[in-house]
């Protein structure tokens, strides 16, 4: 893989500029597969090397480049040096790149370029990660739907590169709306139905309270009295409140089952309630709370000190509010859990909250608090149903199902299948992750049911139509063939395989540095279209034993780091469709 032919250049120049090799290993990059002329492998820029000291600045850059060029040698790795406008490529044995790279994937396929020197800072500690995090009864929205699937994704990645992960859904099961929510179901509830369709029932309480508190004043008193016996812990109120959230709690742990999510830990707003008193105090006792006009308790975000920022913790009753409860919650998990690092996924709205949030527990003494990270994305238009807009989760995922399932129906291609509604699911819920992870996650984007379900094009849909189609190939011929002889590798279209997946390593750093899952999703895309070109000109099929061992070797090795790139993005990879 990368590693050995990236070492092999390290040491040349190593010993040209009188540095240590570990200097060189992070500046030597894999060339994009490309239609231009192709120049190289490998490539360093020579101002990467200036400015990390390995060489001396010149005034002519070209000059430099060439005379560094000049001084490195061909070996049985390194075949040609070319210096390039500011840049020196390196051209290597292809024999040799077919043998170290596939000889890895078939016997590590599973953690190929996980092991990388780029990768190594990156292993141990613990990441925490919250995501998902819906409101009991309320709408699960689009951005619900992005945080799952950009904290499953986001958890994944941390995971593969050798982090403990704890996933945690901070479900919003407290607050005034609770109150609405407790007064609704004690005059509009029925025990019945929830036992049948709890997200659903639930959501027409909550819905039908608040169209009924606009025009009765007594279900606002209603609704702030329940709040007040819930905070009191009266016992009818308590036992509701208990019933309503873990029905809600078992109703979501079967739907992310479908999703392929899974969480840690199960925590609400309410657990931290109690703990809300200690904040304040700690921070009243640190000179850090100060009382308004209003009576409201707030932090001083001025750098001044005259107020002109603030962040309100308490209301002049008293009561506390969200980001009290995220004060808490953030100094319950680090005592809990000892994390390196917490990474709060929600749409880009809260911004704003995660920066008072991360000041706050600054300004409380906290050194762990610049380790905690707020990925924000942008909004989804246009997610509906055919029975209209989405308003839970399993709504997405039923349709889908239901609409590729269709589209696999009216294929002429799709095979007979043991399970067509599960295999129409799993490639549904792929192309609804891959549509929303293809662009920057900060963007707002339209989501069409037909784009996203298209076939052909850069869709979750073309990704597992790629991996059903070598497992096919694979199963047809024998998936336990021995990789001996990979000459019959070195044409262009098989080169291409190999030179992209040298870039693996380099990808998962990118997408761990800037958290980012575009970066994969394009990388594994530009593996889809390189193995369809080959998968037409290669044929296996009518070539002598050694040309068709080769080749199948070839495509499996890209079948294999296709089914982990999927799994780490959230994406359960089929073998047929």
């Amino acid at each position: 893989m990368a590693c050995f032919f990236r070492r092999t250049i390290a040491q040349q120049l190593a010993k040209m500029c009188g540095q240590s090799e570990d200097v060189f290993i992070p500046l030597i990059c894999a060339v994009p597969v490309s239609k231009k002329r192709w120049m190289g492998d490998l490539r360093v820029s020579v101002n990467s090397l200036v400015q990390n000291g390995a060489v001396l600045p010149h005034e002519d850059l070209q000059r430099n480049t060439e005379t560094l060029a000049k001084q490195i040698k061909q070996n049985s790795v390194v075949e040609d040096v070319i210096a390039a406008p500011g840049m020196i490529y390196f051209r290597l044995n292809k024999l040799m790149l077919a043998q170290k790279v596939l000889k890895q994937l078939r016997s590590e396929p599973d953690t190929f370029g996980l092991k990388s020197e780029l990768l190594t800072h990156l292993h141990g500690g613990r990441t925490l990660v919250e995501f998902s995090s819906p409101n009991v009864a309320k709408k699960f929205h689009a951005g619900h739907l992005r945080s799952t699937f950009i904290g499953n994704f986001i958890a994944n990645l941390k995971k593969a590169v050798g982090k403990e992960v704890i996933r945690v859904n901070y479900l919003g099961d407290w607050g005034m709306q609770f109150g609405l929510l407790g007064a609704g179901f004690e005059r509009f509830g029925c025990q019945q139905k929830l036992r049948v369709q709890a997200l659903q029932h639930l959501f027409e309480v909550y819905v039908q309270v608040n169209r009924e508190a606009e025009r009765d004043d007594s279900l606002r008193v209603a609704a702030a009295d329940f709040f007040r016996r819930l905070e009191q812990k009266e016992h009818q109120a308590l036992s509701l409140w208990k019933q309503l959230v873990e029905i809600t709690v078992e109703e979501y742990k079967r739907i992310y089952e479908r999703l392929g999510v899974h969480f840690d830990h199960f925590s609400g707003e309410s657990f931290y309630h109690s703990q809300t008193q200690n904040v304040l105090q700690d921070l009243k006792s640190r000179g850090l709370l100060k009382t308004t006009q209003k009576g409201t308790a707030v932090v001083d975000l001025s750098d001044a000190g005259d107020l002109s920022s603030y962040a309100t913790l308490a209301r002049s009753d008293g009561t506390s509010l969200y980001i009290t409860r995220d004060i808490a919650a953030a100094l319950d998990r680090h005592q809990r859990f000892g994390f390196d690092e917490m990474i709060y996924v929600t749409d880009k709205s809260q911004s704003g909250h995660f920066q008072q949030l991360f000041h706050i527990l600054s300004v409380m003494g906290h050194q762990w608090a610049h380790r905690c990270v707020h990925v924000a994305f942008g909004r989804v238009q246009g997610m509906s149903t055919r029975r209209g807009d989405v308003i839970f989760l399993e709504d997405v995922l039923d349709e889908a199902r239901s609409r590729m399932l269709n589209n696999m129906r009216e294929s002429r291609t799709s095979k007979a299948l043991e399970d067509p509604e599960e295999t129409a699911e799993r490639i549904g819920i792929s192309a609804v992750v891959i549509q929303d992870f293809k662009g920057p996650l900060m963007s707002d984007y339209t989501f069409e049911w037909d784009k996203v379900l298209q076939a052909q094009g850069d869709t979750g849909v073309f990704l597992q139509y790629t991996h059903a189609r070598l497992s096919s190939l694979l199963n047809r011929f024998g998936d336990e063939m021995m990789c001996g002889d990979l000459s019959p590798l070195t044409d262009n279209r098989s080169v291409s395989i190999l030179q992209h997946l040298l870039r693996y390593d380099e990808i998962l750093l990118q997408s761990a540095t800037d958290l980012q899952p575009r970066h994969l999703v394009n990388f594994l895309m530009t593996l889809c279209h390189l193995v369809s070109s080959a998968h037409r000109e290669l044929s296996v099929k009518g070539s002598s034993l050694e040309v068709a061992q080769a080749r199948l070797c070839l495509f499996s090795a890209a079948r294999s780091l296709l089914a982990n790139g999927m799994r780490i993005l959230g994406v359960t990879p089929v073998d047929k469709m």
